[in-house]
């Protein structure tokens, strides 16, 4: 019995020890960062800046060859860039731990139309994947559900807490839709045919969720004499507090869902993966939908389309006034959520300029996720959410934060991954 209660006293130790840092203390002095290239997250750029921020707010930025009293602690940071901490759309950081670990994974629940089902209740603030992305830039983050057809709500969070309530920044922003194909292809593993054909049964699940839009529209009208939460889960939506991100690809689903979105009284729309939006643009700028796009790093999904597509389209819809963020869906992306600078900077290497592409993941995710009025971009009165880099931050070569900041916090920049760096660069130094 002795064994097995000093078992499980070591293996509580053990944990402990290699547990999550435990997250900064509120800033208790102001901070003044002098001297470097400040990327305001808005386009703008200023040279040898002054950026001062106190009680978790920015409260100066600007030039440092004004004449103006610094404030507190001087960091000095000539050579170095600031910029706005990075926001990731999308994604499912916090809600699975181990893929192969079934206890660990909470991303999405049993059944086809989930609207009342919240995320946030289920992230995990002490994951080592969320710790692993503070040192690249990425400080917060908006934790999506996936599955069925409606697969939830998703929140907004900052990645340095202690549980999910600390980590909030915005509770229950969206729900989120996986909109059905009008293609579809045989499951190969079954020996079907996997060539691509057109779907019978896509009219009838469109109009299964027009159905449902109008049932959920009825009884939130009606007198509710009995609770159906997944339809009072939806109210936000019919009054424009909530957005719908809606998961789709092909411009006549992208078309056909905003179509019935909106005749169903739904008008704070966003467009999520958007393979084929390029086709949809005018109607995209009509509405004033935004399109969060897919990370570059893969192929495209169609054979017709340019072997270089994921890299154009963030390029091709901005330049046609499409508001465009980047989003985490897809193979791995809790672990690749850390290459998300990277992302926006393949996006800047095939004709985005530098600036415009930071605000795929600043000014304009924020303005996607409904935040950008206390985060996104280095402005007085926001959020003092911010990271030092050696240099650009989009470039992998030279994106090495010396310190970071959420809401003024000096948040610690180690990781798992940087313990084990530090460890096996000592074992196998050169002379």
């Amino acid at each position: 019995m002795k064994k097995i209660i000093y078992s499980l006293l070591f293996f509580f130790v053990l944990g402990n020890v290699n547990a999550q840092q435990t997250p900064a203390d509120n800033q208790s002095t102001a901070i003044s960062i002098e001297g470097a290239t400040a990327h305001l997250g808005n386009g703008k750029v200023i040279e040898n800046s002054l950026i001062m921020f106190n009680d978790g707010k920015i409260t100066f930025v600007g030039s440092a060859m004004m004449k103006i009293a610094r404030q507190g602690t001087v960091i000095k940071a000539e050579g170095k860039h600031v910029y706005p901490g990075f926001i990731a759309a999308n994604s499912t950081l916090g809600l699975v731990e181990i893929d192969a670990v079934k206890a660990s994974d909470d991303q999405r629940e049993i059944g086809i139309s989930n609207p009342h089902i919240r995320s946030l209740i289920a992230y995990n603030a002490e994951s080592k994947v969320v710790e692993s992305m503070r040192p690249n830039g990425v400080l917060m983050a908006q934790i999506t559900p996936r599955g069925g057809t409606i697969s939830g709500t998703s929140s907004i969070v900052q990645l340095d807490a202690w549980n999910w309530e600390d980590a909030a920044l915005k509770v229950d922003d969206a729900i989120h839709m996986n909109w059905p194909g009008s293609f579809t292809s045989g499951r190969w593993w079954l020996g079907e045919d996997p060539a691509l054909k057109p779907n019978p049964k896509y009219a009838a699940s469109t109009s299964k969720i027009k159905d449902y839009f109008t049932d959920a529209k009825t009884y939130l009208a009606g007198k509710k004499e009995k609770m159906h939460l997944p339809y009072q889960a939806m109210e936000g939506l019919f009054n424009g507090s909530q957005k719908l991100f809606i998961h789709v690809s092909g411009a006549r689903e992208i078309t056909d869902a905003i179509t019935i979105a909106k005749a169903s009284g739904i008008n704070n729309i966003v467009i999520v993966r958007g393979e084929g939006s390029e086709s949809v643009t005018d109607l995209l700028v009509k509405n004033n939908i935004p399109v969060v796009l897919n990370r570059p790093h893969r192929n495209p999904n169609s054979e017709d389309d340019a072997y270089d597509y994921t890299y154009t389209i963030a390029k091709t819809l901005t330049d046609k006034g499409v508001i465009v963020s980047i989003g985490m869906e897809g193979q791995m992306e809790r672990m690749n959520t850390r290459n998300l600078p990277f992302y926006a900077g393949t996006f800047s290497a095939h004709g985005l300029d530098k600036e415009v592409a930071l605000q795929l993941i600043t000014s304009n995710s924020a303005k996607v996720l409904g935040i950008d009025d206390t985060t996104g971009t280095l402005e007085v009165g926001k959020d003092a959410t911010l990271f030092i880099s050696e240099g650009d931050a989009l470039d992998m070569r030279s994106n090495q934060l010396t310190k970071a900041y959420i809401q003024g916090r000096d948040i610690s920049l180690e990781s798992h991954q940087t313990k084990l760096w530090k460890r096996y660069s000592n074992k196998y130094k050169t002379e």
